[in-house]
């Protein structure tokens, strides 16, 4: 009789779920404890050279950091992984919001990862200027790469750097290198001087771009076009494979148009559907014929040597600035400069060295 009123009413409460096990205040602490537990540096260079994601996560968050701990410890682990960096190819990725960047990389990387590569990607997500928050998408985007256990996606927020890549990108690069990863993308915001900034640290730039939008040469800039080594028209299906093939065509008549490149390299155009994963082979076999010719001619090496100088005086620079800024009674002074060039009391240019001259006479 009480099943049949069970079945007839709705209101009956039925079994659910089985609970889990009450968690005891004990054991909750132990697990924030040990996520609080900052490791030491010996532990942190010895997981990144054990090839251990997790160490290498947290030595890369302590070089993102602004704390001056943090950057000191990040400086002693970026040092004792130098001697084990270097041994990796570089792979800088622009294109417009759009042009499909994250689809590529998936596609690329997954065909990379399948040769018995480790890639590491680089991904630097546009940061508002304002609240200065990050939406860190990659990770999502990305859907399979993030599951491969040879590949790692290391989104960072741009910030007000130039384009996002700076110094951190750059010393994250070595960690990555001395973690065994062999092949490291960067992909840049795709707006701004970013791809600047990408250039100089990366092997072979490849500038991704999508037929059909209009005129194929309008909106690229000349600096972008004397960077690239190749030019990948990408979401080359369906009815848009006419299109891209007419826009290869207008792409390799415009790079003749360059003076030729210092590598010897005479940069290529090619077409691939990311989506599809067509035409990605060929990018790779185009980037590996790039790379046995500059290796070949030395240029490979001479380009890292000029690369390391030109960080070096980046850092002076950063760090200069960031110590003029940040100087107390500097503070002060460009408050009352500024409302005085504001009221056009004083010029710009007066107001500047009046900062500048107060500043080096110590």
């Amino acid at each position: 009789m009480a099943q049949k009123q069970n079945k007839s009413s709705a209101l009956n409460e039925v079994d659910g779920i089985p609970q889990p096990e009450v968690l005891s205040l004990h054991s909750i602490g132990k697990v924030l404890d040990k996520r609080k537990k900052q490791p030491t540096t010996s532990e942190l260079v010895s997981g990144i050279l054990n090839h251990d994601v997790a160490m290498l996560s947290r030595a890369i968050t302590l070089i993102e950091s602004t704390n001056t701990e943090h950057l000191n410890r990040a400086n002693e682990v970026i040092k004792e992984c130098l001697p084990f960096a270097n041994k990796s190819v570089r792979i800088g990725i622009t294109g417009v919001p759009g042009v499909g960047k994250s689809t590529f990389i998936e596609a690329f990387g997954k065909l990379l990862t399948s040769m018995g590569k480790k890639v590491a990607v680089l991904a630097v997500d546009p940061s508002s200027s304002i609240s200065h928050g990050s939406i860190l998408g990659d990770k999502t985007r990305m859907e399979e790469l993030v599951k491969d256990e040879n590949a790692y996606i290391r989104p960072s927020a741009s910030g007000e750097t130039l384009g996002g890549v700076a110094r951190k990108t750059r010393e994250t690069i070595i960690l990555c290198e001395a973690a065994g990863f062999d092949t490291i993308i960067i992909e840049t915001v795709g707006v701004g001087q970013s791809e600047t900034a990408v250039h100089s640290m990366v092997d072979f730039f490849l500038l991704l771009k999508i037929s059909g939008a209009g005129d194929e040469l309008q909106g690229i800039k000349r600096g972008i076009m004397e960077m690239a080594d190749l030019i990948v028209i990408n979401k080359a299906d369906g009815d848009n494979i006419a299109k891209a093939k007419l826009a290869k065509t207008e792409f390799n008549r415009a790079l003749h148009l360059f003076p030729a490149k210092s590598s010897g390299w005479s940069p290529k155009v090619t077409t691939c559907s990311a989506f599809e994963k067509t035409g990605i082979d060929d990018v790779w076999k185009t980037i590996s014929e790039y790379f046995e010719l500059v290796k070949s001619n030395g240029y490979f090496e001479e380009k890292r040597k000029d690369q390391n100088q030109f960080w070096m005086i980046e850092t002076i620079n950063e760090h200069l600035k960031n110590k003029f800024y940040h100087h107390p009674e500097i503070m002060d002074l460009l408050e009352k400069n500024k409302k005085a060039v504001q009221n056009n009391e004083v010029s710009p240019f007066a107001a500047a060295m009046d900062l500048l001259n107060f500043y080096f006479k110590d």
